[in-house]
């Protein structure tokens, strides 16, 4: 009998990371942490065999605490998966839309929920996340106490859905990294493939325009660059980047190499295949 994989995520039971495991990895138990640093470390420890952690919302921008903590945790990104992001208004069994005061979620969700909040006239509460409001509401029983959450949670706490697809974009979509112990490469040219690497530049003029010169001249393509402080150090400045393709791949080595030279730190923390997602995305914008 084959062992269930075990995969970690940030939250409660409901949350969009639970419904991202469940469609990415049917088969497999879900573990739900309190913060992402319990998450890492139930991988790193053996607790999990892998994690499902949000990197970047189309709506929220980048999840911020992932950035500062993937460099340091050791992990590798064997996977990513794309969630189009549906956010149902839910109230405890029998509630009504008119005796609603009170809406709690996450900050994203309820940002992401502005036009339904505003046009019922209720009051917003942030709270940690999407299912634990559902849990929390469920637990009140107050019928006029609503939540924010994924369809999932209304089914695991027992409420009722009084709004469906409340969000105010309909491209709202979530990307997922899947987070394991030991790296997974991929073999060169099987398939659209993504490569994430962390860098710091060497302390001399315009060394990011020439440690990234190397990827324009040699034709890769880099779909992603965010820059973070280290330890809250404003004058030590670390990068992630996302770039198509396989470090084996010629063009690929060369602005790897020409970026070594002009960085005191690289790290390659994942090769993966490109989610479908992306590859549709890029297809039908001409890439």
């Amino acid at each position: 009998m084959t062992k269930k994989l075990t995969i970690a995520f940030q939250g409660e039971p409901g949350a969009n990371s639970h419904i991202a495991i469940t469609e990415a990895y049917p088969d497999a138990k879900p573990l739900p942490c309190d913060t992402f640093e319990d998450a890492l470390a139930a991988i790193s420890s053996g607790q999990a065999d892998l994690g499902m952690i949000p990197i970047e919302n189309s709506v929220a921008g980048r999840v911020a605490d992932i950035h500062h903590l993937l460099p340091q945790s050791g992990l590798f990104i064997v996977a990513e998966w794309f969630l189009p992001i549906r956010h149902q208004l839910m109230a405890p069994r029998g509630s009504k839309i008119p005796g609603i005061k009170t809406v709690e979620s996450h900050v994203h969700a309820l940002g992401q929920c502005r036009r339904i909040i505003n046009e019922l006239k209720i009051r917003p509460i942030v709270a940690a996340d999407t299912a634990g409001s559902a849990r929390a509401v469920a637990e009140a029983g107050d019928k006029t106490r609503a939540a924010i959450a994924p369809r999932l949670a209304a089914e695991i706490y027992g409420l009722d859905i009084l709004a469906e697809d409340i969000e105010d974009e309909s491209h709202n979509t979530t990307r997922f990294v899947v987070l394991a112990r030991e790296p997974k490469w991929p073999a060169q040219g099987s398939g659209p493939l993504v490569t994430s690497f962390v860098f710091r530049v060497r302390n001399l003029p315009a060394a990011l325009y020439k440690a990234l010169g190397g990827f324009a001249t040699n034709g890769v393509n880099m779909t992603k660059l965010e820059s973070y402080m280290v330890e809250g150090n404003f004058f030590a400045t670390q990068f992630y980047a996302d770039v198509d393709g396989h470090p084996d791949d010629k063009n690929l080595a060369f602005a790897l190499e020409e970026l070594k030279f002009f960085s005191k730190e690289l790290r390659i923390v994942g090769v993966y295949p490109a989610h479908p997602f992306r590859v549709a995305f890029t297809e039908k914008n001409g890439g």
